[in-house]
């Protein structure tokens, strides 16, 4: 039993086609079979059912997987501390981010990850979270941070924790919110955000389930407009719970209650990267930034 068919057994295993597997590994289909195959003569079990094309695991491979995953990262974890004692994890790596870094605990990340690879050159970009996720699955940026459902095959992620937005309103409309319903909610004037924004899909999605479309009479891309806008007077906005909560105790803004709109922060990498010891590293620097159970 080699590394290196393990490797093969849980991109297979991910991927559920031998052809994308064989492409997400540089190698080429026979070896990918080859490899599967005396990996199921070494264990003495059948991994795969294989058949019109595609390839899933058996019981015996669903059993086996976590435990095989266990053994790479482990192995992973080895190798990368290894290349790190001896200087060799050198180059380059851009990570995507959005909105506030003390919320992602950007800090406490990068300069972890500086001083366990200090040789490496990390840049950062803002950007909103669709355009993190189409990043990362182009290959355009090695990894970054997203709110919302992922829905790419390509892209794998490490939940850290659950986000909660709230609707919220110019303090002005504190008597009338309580008596409101979703059509009026909907009706008036709302802060809307860039389509590519989480934001905007979390509104949209909101609304949506009841069958309604707010009523969005201006746009902005800063991330701390909706608050001063808001609280300005110019119409409504989602906005993340624990700073509504602040801005409505100091009587900034008013909240509806009868609705919140939840998702999760996660980082997210491509499939076919989880094993670069650059990005073993920092998953491993995020587990300890984040602590030892963050969200699955």
């Amino acid at each position: 039993m080699e590394i290196y068919q393990l490797r093969t057994f849980v991109t297979v295993a991910k991927l559920g086609h031998i052809t994308k597997a064989a492409e997400a590994l540089h190698v080429t289909q026979p070896a990918v079979t080859g490899h599967i195959k005396a990996l199921e003569q070494d264990l003495g079990i059948t991994l795969f059912d294989r058949g019109h094309g595609r390839i899933s695991l058996t019981k015996a491979g669903e059993l086996l997987l976590p435990e095989v995953e266990k053994t790479l990262s482990a192995f992973n974890l080895t190798l990368a501390k290894a290349k790190e004692l001896k200087g060799e994890i050198t180059g380059r790596v851009l990570i995507g981010t959005v909105g506030d870094p003390d919320f992602l605990r950007l800090g406490s990340f990068l300069n972890g990850l500086l001083n366990a690879l200090p040789l490496l050159e990390i840049k950062t970009r803002s950007a909103l979270a669709a355009s993190v996720l189409d990043a990362v699955a182009s290959g355009e940026i090695a990894a970054g941070y997203y709110i919302g459902t992922v829905n790419n095959p390509d892209v794998a992620s490490l939940g850290l924790r659950g986000v909660r937005y709230r609707v919220v309103a110019p303090a002005n409309y504190g008597e009338r919110l309580p008596a409101c319903g979703w059509g009026e909610i909907a009706g008036m004037p709302w802060i809307g955000a860039p389509e590519k924004s989480h934001v905007h899909q979390l509104l949209v999605s909101l609304f949506g389930r009841q069958g309604l479309r707010p009523n969005i009479v201006m746009e902005t891309d800063e991330l701390t407009s909706p608050h001063s806008l808001v609280r300005a007077g110019l119409g409504l906005s989602l906005m993340r719970e624990d700073i509504a909560l602040l801005a409505a105790e100091k009587g900034e803004i008013s909240i509806w209650s009868h609705a919140a709109a939840d998702t999760q922060l996660s980082f997210l990498y491509r499939v076919d990267t989880e094993f670069d010891p650059v990005l073993v590293g920092m998953l491993s620097i995020l587990r300890d930034t984040w602590g030892a159970s963050p969200v699955a």
